[in-house]
């Protein structure tokens, strides 16, 4: 098993079992089926950005829950020698570089998004904010009823808990610097959440 399915497997788990949870009731707070969840845990499938988020949003995680270990008191991270996540057909390429950290209320990801590429993500948890800044390319970001066009070097600080959409209608790929800032979120909070 290679080493990002393996911690995906053992984080996936270990939160339904520290939660309690029965397959049925993972499913349905989860929106993934029993069956996917079983593959998931046993190391027999990876599950694409989208079926990481459903989780992470069902079990109230930031994603990079199930994609890395704690972290020591300080790191030099490699970006592209961290396994990427895909999603949206491979057109998605989604790295960690800093994973959640409870003391910080953060998580950091490198994501590229291909010519053509479009990600729905669904609302996080409540007062969650993302703040993305474009590195390289183009993107176009939708939020409630606004779009927002995003060049190089440009920053946007949004709302994540309301459904919004990634998209590059462009020729070139983005990539950007997306940093999730979840404000209410503690260890108490996951372990004791159902």
């Amino acid at each position: 098993m290679d080493m990002i399915k393996e911690t995906i497997a053992r984080q996936a788990r270990r939160i339904r079992n520290d939660r309690r949870l029965s397959l049925d009731e993972a499913s349905h707070c989860t929106e993934i089926s029993k069956a996917m969840i079983s593959q998931i845990e046993r190391g027999q499938s990876t599950p694409t950005v989208t079926t990481l988020w459903k989780m992470a949003a069902g079990y109230k995680v930031p994603l990079t829950w199930f994609l890395n270990a704690e972290l020591a008191g300080s790191s030099l991270i490699d970006t592209w020698n961290t396994p990427a996540v895909l999603g949206e057909d491979g057109k998605m390429k989604t790295r960690t570089i800093f994973p959640y950290d409870p003391s910080r209320s953060l998580e950091m990801l490198y994501i590229e998004w291909d010519p053509g590429c479009i990600h729905p993500s669904d609302g996080h948890m409540t007062g969650v904010e993302e703040y993305i800044f474009v590195k390289e390319g183009r993107m176009k970001i939708k939020t409630g009823h606004e779009t927002v066009l995003l060049t190089e070097a440009q920053c946007f600080r949004f709302k994540a808990d309301i459904p919004h959409i990634y998209s590059n209608p462009f020729p070139e790929r983005c990539s950007v610097l997306n940093m999730i800032f979840y404000p209410h979120l503690s260890v108490q909070d996951r372990k004791g959440d159902r």
